[in-house]
């Protein structure tokens, strides 16, 4: 019996093999109990135990019907023993399959987990897409509505006619007194100014008449005033008018108050301008018309202020009378255009004039030149 209770096969306690003669016995048993004899190995302590256990196995392997008791015994334990390692390998075989399955199964959730998260990645990319997209296109819509609102409000600002100015109707007159004696009054100047160009406000005229500065005791030479017109289009036609000769006007000096063109006559100036292009005649014409809508008394939009507009029927005399232009709109013709102090037809009918002027003084000078 080992330390386990499980008794020793004796075959291994002689040291031979189930297939060993009695010789073969005899020999191992000699050899053995040298070793184990307690005579002979008095320092072994389990000397004693070891070589019974030798001497009994010896005496079952000489003794036929034992031996063969033996290995038969043998013969079962090691069917058992097979058996046995049968069933394990086929428990380590099942084993061996299911952790398998189980790992083929974590991969593959793994592989599902990762698809799906994968998924959920494209799916929010698509959606910062879909979002910067739709950003991008409804800043570009706002961007693009902005610029029509800045390109109407800058066309309307165009279009609107500037305020006009305190001295946008006023000129400034200056002439000798040794060729216009009789303009050294305010009522002259008036009728002078009014007969030659148009309504002035008499009740405004400024008159200067003063000796030369060096020499105040000698009578004056020159003399300046400042004559407010009724309407910006009476001024210009003076203004236009200065040191003409063909008007006996050639020493009568006429220039804006201000020093220059108003700013409302060169917004009128620029919207005839365009109203004459042909790709822009509708448009503009469209726009003169709103404007004249505006500013006309009889609609319903704002009135102009009183005595800043010249009848339909007025005329520049700015220009010679023999050159003849289009009728003037009668009253009962709405004007096309208007703008505050400024009769827009009479503007229009001046510049027809002075063009049809220039004409004939050019014809006049080539038949001059051809006949010379």
């Amino acid at each position: 019996m080992n330390k386990d209770g499980e008794e020793k096969n004796a075959y291994d306690v002689v040291g031979v093999g189930s297939e060993a003669t009695e010789a073969d016995i005899r020999k191992a048993f000699r050899q053995r109990s040298l070793k184990t004899h307690p005579d002979r190995n008095p320092h072994l302590k389990d000397a004693a135990r070891l070589f019974h256990e030798l001497t009994q196995a010896y005496e079952l392997l000489l003794d036929p019907l034992r031996r063969m008791a033996l290995d038969a015994k043998l013969r079962i334990q090691e069917a058992r023993k097979q058996r046995y390692a049968n069933f394990d390998k086929k428990r380590k075989t099942m084993l061996e399959e299911l952790e398998a399955a189980e790992r083929a199964d974590k991969e593959a959730k793994s592989a599902d987990a990762t698809k799906r998260q994968r998924f959920a990645q494209e799916a929010e990319q698509i959606r910062d897409a879909g979002r910067r997209m739709v950003e991008e296109r409804q800043a570009e819509l706002r961007r693009r509505q902005e610029e029509a609102e800045r390109a109407e409000k800058s066309a309307q600002e165009e279009l609107e006619p500037p305020p006009l100015g305190e001295h946008d109707t006023t000129v400034r007159l200056k002439y000798p007194l040794a060729k216009y004696p009789h303009l050294t009054t305010t009522d002259a100047l008036r009728d002078f100014m009014t007969d030659a160009f148009g309504p002035v406000d008499g009740s405004s005229i400024v008159l200067s008449i003063k000796p030369p500065k060096r020499a105040a005791h000698r009578p004056p030479k020159h003399a300046t005033a400042a004559v407010p017109f009724k309407t910006i289009a009476h001024a210009h036609a003076a203004v236009c008018a200065s040191r003409r000769a063909d008007r006996g006007l050639d020493e009568f000096e006429i220039a804006w108050m201000g020093g220059s063109e108003p700013a409302v006559w060169s917004w009128a100036e620029r919207m005839l301008g365009s109203k004459e292009e042909g790709g822009e005649g509708r448009e503009s014409e469209a726009a003169l018309a709103a404007g004249s809508r505006r500013a006309d008394p009889g609609s319903s939009g704002p009135r102009a202020p009183s005595g800043l507009g010249a009848g339909s029927g007025s005329q520049s005399s700015s220009f010679p009378s023999n050159v003849t232009g289009p009728p003037l709109p009668s009253e009962s013709t709405p004007p096309r255009f208007a703008a505050p102090g400024l009769d827009f037809e009479s503007a229009v009918l001046m510049r027809m004039r002075q063009a049809e002027r220039e004409r004939l003084e050019r014809e006049i000078r080539e038949q001059e030149a051809s006949e010379a």
